[in-house]
């Protein structure tokens, strides 16, 4: 019996060496590239019958040139890198991984947070370069501290991971705004309001992001919402770098409009050496890692496995282009 030909085009993120394919590979044939450009794309996938991609690009071109595809898991909840309409008219269904890194990417959120309000960073080099030592008082610190009880939270996307975060907020005794366009039910923490998108950057003392990029919130976070927030306020990304605009955050930053940031993603990845952001003051950038802990990366293996199984045995499931996909 031939088994099915499985083709991963970037497979070093998922696995650089600590999270093994061996769910996948009992499923078939199985190639993994660690990373494969969109030139390299068609010459290394063009007998595949399922592709694995996490970030890799499959355009309408690269489509064409691979007759016996049939199947696409991304091994990630965002699927923007695959032409899903393109995948579609030619019969081919496209899944995705909806749940694996939430507590993962609030987690992150919250280390953020508490980077900037306490930066135990800068105090312990301080310590280490003498400075508590020369000091005349037993205690001293360098940077403003906040406490986080009281201080309101603004979540934009108020999915699986804005849910959390906001959990996780609630916790630590923080008020909830939350902003999407589908409310769905209200949570249950100490307080909580549904906010506009203006009045959210108006009250909130921190802000973050949590919505997919889409043609409508391209850029949305520009100099103008960026002008409304409290000086005393920070922004936190950890979705989509393309939700914000560079260049206006770059230069709220330097100009004191709020008092920092932290992104994890940035609109062009790697990071270009010209990005605005690489320059600005009170900004700490990672480099697209909250959804990569080993636990949240063993979920996402495992999904993806699941998924690939599914479509075997002719159920498949988590299909991103079921309205685009041709009849058979």
């Amino acid at each position: 019996m031939n088994k099915t030909t499985i083709v991963v085009t970037d497979g070093y993120t998922l696995n650089p060496g600590d999270n093994p394919w061996d769910a996948v590979a009992t499923l078939g044939n199985l190639t993994v590239y660690e990373r494969l450009t969109v030139n390299e794309v068609v010459e290394r996938c063009r007998e595949a019958e399922i592709l694995v991609v996490n970030k890799t690009r499959i355009c309408e071109t690269a489509l064409a040139e691979m007759p016996r595809l049939g199947f696409i898991a991304v091994s990630a909840t965002g699927f923007d890198c695959v032409d899903i309409e393109a995948a579609g008219k030619r019969g081919i269904a496209v899944s995705n991984v909806p749940v694996y890194g939430t507590d993962s990417v609030a987690q992150y959120v919250f280390s953020a947070i508490l980077h900037l309000w306490h930066n135990i960073g800068v105090h312990d080099t301080a310590v280490k370069a003498g400075d508590w030592a020369r000091q005349p008082d037993w205690s001293f610190w360098q940077t403003p501290l906040v406490e986080l009880r009281d201080k309101t939270i603004g979540i934009i996307g108020f999915g699986r991971i804005g849910r959390r975060v906001g959990q996780l907020a609630d916790a630590f005794g923080m008020r909830v705004l939350a902003c999407d366009p589908y409310h769905g039910d209200a949570p249950n923490y100490r307080t909580f309001a549904w906010s506009s998108l203006e009045d959210l950057f108006v009250q909130s003392d921190v802000v973050t992001l949590h919505a997919p990029l889409t043609d409508d919130n391209h850029r949305f976070v520009n100099r103008i919402l960026l002008a409304r927030m409290k000086k005393s306020a920070i922004l936190i990304n950890a979705s989509r770098g393309g939700l914000i605009e560079e260049n206006d955050l770059a230069e709220a930053l330097n100009r004191g409009q709020l008092a920092g940031a932290v992104v994890d993603v940035v609109s062009a990845e790697p990071i270009a050496p010209d990005n605005p952001l690489l320059s600005a003051k009170n900004i700490a950038i990672t480099p697209h890692l909250a959804w990569a802990t080993r636990e949240a990366r063993r979920r996402l293996m495992v999904s993806t496995a699941e998924n690939i199984r599914a479509f075997l045995d002719g159920a498949p499931q988590n299909i991103v282009n079921a309205m685009h996909l041709a009849p058979e």
